[in-house]
């Protein structure tokens, strides 16, 4: 993936991090005034950073309030995101499989590699360039097969952002990069079958790894 070098990006990444991390804690008010003095940045790339959070479901802006952190999803809300997935993108997945073009495949390829690539020291800066480009490659296998509304709708949820502020733990990434894996060998060799499957089984052990967190939401 390119590597950005941009202000804005860095600032981006950084409140992305904080979010990911819990380290702004959900409901949270965000100063923006505290932001400037930590990191020795202007206002403006921090506002830029907090529209695109806005966008990605991160962030809430509320009139004269500002900006915070949003509030996690329910437990009913996680189980009902399963249930759409489950329901999707495994369909998503075959159709890919039957229309992946070399440009899909490319840019599968790289967001695999990504993601199985430490990209930093700072494990947290880390984790949440992982749920950018977990999100990524789940949006494009459903592009790939022409499913612009699959992708759309599990944008509209922010699924993956919110499903890593939950669990902060290597092994979320290390078994979604395994599962990653089988899912692009079956792309790669053009099975349907297999890849519904595959996209079945990543759906699953990823609801099994977060079941113990949804027991203790609301």
């Amino acid at each position: 993936m390119p590597r950005r070098v941009s202000l804005g990006d860095d600032v981006y990444e950084a409140l992305l991090t904080r979010l990911i991390s819990l380290k702004i804690a959900p409901g949270a008010r965000i100063n923006v005034d505290a932001l400037v003095k930590d990191l020795g940045v202007s206002q403006t790339p921090i506002r830029a950073a907090l529209v695109r959070l806005e966008v990605e479901g991160l962030v809430v802006k509320t009139h004269l309030v500002g900006y915070s952190a949003a509030p996690l999803p329910g437990r009913r809300r996680f189980e009902q995101i399963y249930e759409l997935r489950m329901l999707l993108e495994p369909v998503a997945a075959a159709n890919a499989a039957r229309a992946l073009t070399p440009a899909d495949r490319t840019a599968l390829q790289e967001l695999h590699d990504a993601m199985a690539t430490p990209s930093s020291a700072d494990a947290r800066l880390a984790y949440g360039k992982f749920a950018t480009w977990d999100a990524a490659f789940h949006a494009r296998i459903a592009t790939a097969g022409g499913s612009d509304l699959i992708a759309e709708t599990l944008a509209r949820l922010h699924t993956h952002m919110h499903l890593f502020r939950l669990l902060f733990h290597s092994r979320v990434t290390e078994e979604a990069i395994s599962e990653h894996a089988a899912i692009m060998a079956a792309l790669r060799a053009g099975d349907p079958d297999a890849a519904q499957v595959a996209m079945k089984r990543h759906i699953l052990f990823s609801q099994k790894r977060m079941a113990p967190i949804f027991e203790t939401l609301e």
